[in-house]
């Protein structure tokens, strides 16, 4: 393995792009899950994993194999995400655009607007790979929503750092390497990053586990959840909701807290016999949902992609994404009649 490797190397630093596809593809897609938990943003991680690859083939002259090769292009992937998160420009927050539906006064305005939905179908051999020692983290835990969300208010180098150490169970002289730093500074920013995290994510710790993916449970709270919404059921839907859900929907910074605040704002959504069809998928290890708003020409205009986050057989959360989302989940626009 290590003399085909070795080869691979040799052919790659001499020009030939199919042994560089060679060796970086293993590690493509976990490359990419790591730039979307650092950036929050499906579209970002892409661009940001494309600057990885081409760093690291213009760069592939200084890899010295002192560290795995794995290592090296998590040193480059995560440098290139701290330089986006210091000079982004992320995406600003957006205007509610719904034509003839006034939404509620919101519970509050949300900071992480840029935040995007990342499909299920894309973490195939992504986040099931060993873990280092150090990892603190279920992987599908470091998938969810609310663990992406939280990870955004930190600040960048306390982001990397945990990410690093606590998701990928990297070492902390590794860390320190990969940062250019020392470990003492990696140690310190560890410990304010899992602070500021415990902070974010405190209230999440009181709620039952969610099901597991495609259970039985799962199956009944979705089959309700689809039930309530296409048919407008405020009263079913109130049902499945525990009493301090939350719904978000980025880029809009509108946020929503509490069953009957959210009961109110689906109404209105309902409001002028607006009614959905949802076509299921899965983002975040989560169930999701594309939304299509019925026309009386019979067809279905995409309007939206919902995420649902579950607290035992209840819904917990409710993330709108906006209809851009549709396509890298595979689902069109519209829907004919």
């Amino acid at each position: 393995m290590e003399l085909v490797r070795a080869d691979l190397i040799s052919r790659a630093r001499a020009g030939d792009g199919e042994a560089f596809r060679a060796l970086t593809e293993p590690h493509r897609r976990e490359l990419q899950v790591h730039c979307y938990r650092m950036l929050g943003s499906f579209q970002d991680a892409e661009d940001a994993l494309q600057d990885t690859l081409l760093g690291a083939w213009r760069g592939l002259g200084g890899f010295d194999g002192r560290a795995s090769l794995r290592t090296w292009l998590y040193r480059i992937a995560t440098n290139r995400c701290l330089s986006a998160l210091r000079s982004a420009s992320r995406r600003p927050a957006k205007e509610w655009d719904i034509p003839g539906v006034e939404p509620p006064e919101p519970t509050r305005l949300g900071e992480v607007v840029w935040l995007e939905p990342y499909p299920d179908a894309l973490f195939d051999g992504a986040i099931n790979l060993p873990l280092g020692p150090e990892a603190r983290y279920e992987q599908t835990e470091s998938i969810s929503l609310a663990f992406v969300t939280a990870l955004q208010v930190l600040p960048p180098r306390q982001l990397a750092v945990l990410i690093l150490r606590d998701v990928l169970g990297f070492h902390a002289n590794e860390v320190a390497d990969m940062l250019d730093t020392t470990v003492d500074s990696v140690k310190s920013a560890l410990k304010r990053a899992r602070a500021g995290l415990e902070r974010r994510r405190s209230t999440a710790a009181d709620r039952e586990p969610p099901p597991a993916a495609d259970s039985t449970t799962e199956d009944a709270i979705v089959a309700k959840f689809v039930s309530a919404w296409q048919s407008a059921d405020i009263d079913a839907l109130v049902d499945l909701l525990t009493d301090d859900v939350f719904m978000s929907m980025p880029p809009l910074p509108l946020e929503y807290e509490g069953r009957d605040v959210v009961a109110h704002f689906c109404a209105t959504l309902f409001g002028a016999g607006r009614r959905f069809d949802l076509v299921p998928t899965r983002a975040n290890g989560q169930p999701a949902f594309g939304a299509y708003l019925r026309t009386p020409t019979g067809i279905r205009h995409g309007t939206g992609l919902y995420v649902l986050t579950l607290a035992g057989n209840h819904i917990c959360a409710l993330t709108r994404f906006e209809n851009t989302a549709l396509p890298s989940f595979g689902l069109p626009r519209s829907l004919p009649r």
